[in-house]
């Protein structure tokens, strides 16, 4: 019967073992190092014994022992009885050496085993963890207590991917919900025309592209929503590249683009635009400015004014955009960021402009807070981390973006 090559196969030596043998191998050839070198100093030492008795004897001014007479009789017995008596002595102390040395080298690979598995102790949880998440528990994590060495390190960078799969498969989820809540009615009304023009054998022509324009109008709102819950989810998720921008321009940018709106909506832009700024991903940070922007005018009222203000303080960066508009309350003011959340039903957009907002600022470690003042309308103060003055170089381009109204 042949075996094949893969059942001969022998498992590979864990860490622990690895560690354990090299300990051991380490201990080994120190241990050995150290006692061939005790073993040569006391070999010397004895082999020297009875040269240094004779210059004890002459710097003592004492004769030499009767019938000790060199080349005599007892001298070389004498001599004879030492050298025996050092190799016996040499002999012993080498066999308790080599018994000395294996004991303790015995000793060392098993302290060794504890010592590192008491080591790699941190390594199995982190194991034992990443094997008990899956897609329904991201939320757990490992913790780990201890010195800041390289395995709480390890373990730390663990719970920060854990936490970052997390926030991308809550993203995820969040869209197909979202996604599939809003598309549901878009998906219902253009069913509904085209069965209703399918119904009738005799509609005219005129029926048929009023039939096709609802139907278009239709695509072209979830056109949108889809836009905005994809921006909603790259917000969350945040994986864009990170690079200076200064807040203030961006916002210029953006009073740029929507000041034909303001007009047509008949409200009064104002702007006080200080240098701001920061780091991050310039086209999410543009979007949340012009969120904010076209919410305010979208939700104001005629002859309203929009405030955008920008200022850098104490290492951070402040955007704050305030608006007239009719009185909200307080309450239902902290509501606004959650997503498909509106108010006003006639003002259009899916609800999505603050939701974008307040996933752009988390993102980049920053915090959001809406105000709804007595008089009416909203200020939203966006605080964001400052960029230090030393490393801002250039101005950033341009970024291409588009205004779609969420």
């Amino acid at each position: 019967m042949r075996i094949g090559r893969a059942s001969l196969r022998l498992p590979a030596p864990t860490i622990r073992l690895r560690l354990t043998l090299m300990y051991g191998l380490v201990f080994l050839v120190t241990g050995a190092l150290l006692l061939t070198i005790g073993y040569e100093l006391v070999r010397h030492n004895l082999n020297g014994g009875g040269s240094y008795r004779d210059e004890v004897r002459r710097l003592l001014g004492l004769p030499p022992p009767p019938g000790f007479s060199p080349g005599s009789f007892g001298a070389r017995f004498a001599d004879a009885f030492r050298a025996q008596l050092r190799a016996d002595a040499l002999h012993r102390l080498l066999v308790e050496y080599v018994v000395a040395l294996g004991a303790m080298t015995i000793v060392s690979v098993a302290a060794g085993w504890l010592l590192a598995g008491r080591a790699l102790r941190p390594l199995r949880d982190i194991t034992a963890t990443a094997r008990r998440v899956s897609g329904e528990n991201l939320g757990e994590r490992i913790s780990l207590k201890g010195p800041a060495d390289e395995l709480k390190q390890l373990a730390d960078t663990f719970d920060g991917m854990l936490a970052r799969l997390d926030a991308a498969f809550g993203s995820q989820r969040h869209f197909v919900a979202n996604a599939s809540h809003e598309l549901r009615t878009p998906l219902a009304i253009m069913r509904t025309e085209v069965d209703v023009s399918l119904a009738d054998p005799d509609a005219t022509v005129e029926e048929l592209r009023q039939m096709g324009e609802a139907v278009r109008e239709t695509v072209d709102r979830c056109e949108r929503l889809i836009e905005g819950l994809l921006m909603l989810a790259r917000s969350e998720a945040a994986t864009g590249r990170e690079e200076p921008a200064d807040l203030a321009a961006l916002a210029a940018d953006c009073i740029t683009d929507l000041r034909a709106r303001a007009r047509e909506a008949d409200v009064e832009v104002r702007d006080d635009l200080e240098p701001a700024w920061t780091r991050g991903e310039p086209a999410l940070l543009e979007r949340m400015i012009a969120n904010l922007v076209d919410n305010g005018i979208r939700h104001n009222r005629p002859g309203g004014f929009l405030t955008v203000t920008t200022r850098s303080a104490g290492g951070r960066v402040l955007v704050t955009v305030a608006n007239s508009g009719p009185r909200i309350d307080p309450d239902d003011a902290e509501t606004l960021t959650e997503p498909f959340r509106r108010l006003d039903r006639g003002g259009g957009g899916f609800g999505l402009g603050l939701s974008i907002v307040r996933s752009v600022v988390v993102a980049h470690g920053g915090t959001l807070q809406i105000e709804a003042p007595e008089p009416g309308g909203l200020v939203v103060r966006i605080d964001l981390s400052a960029l230090p003055p030393v490393t801002v170089t250039a101005v950033p381009t341009r970024t291409a973006r588009v205004l779609t109204q969420s």
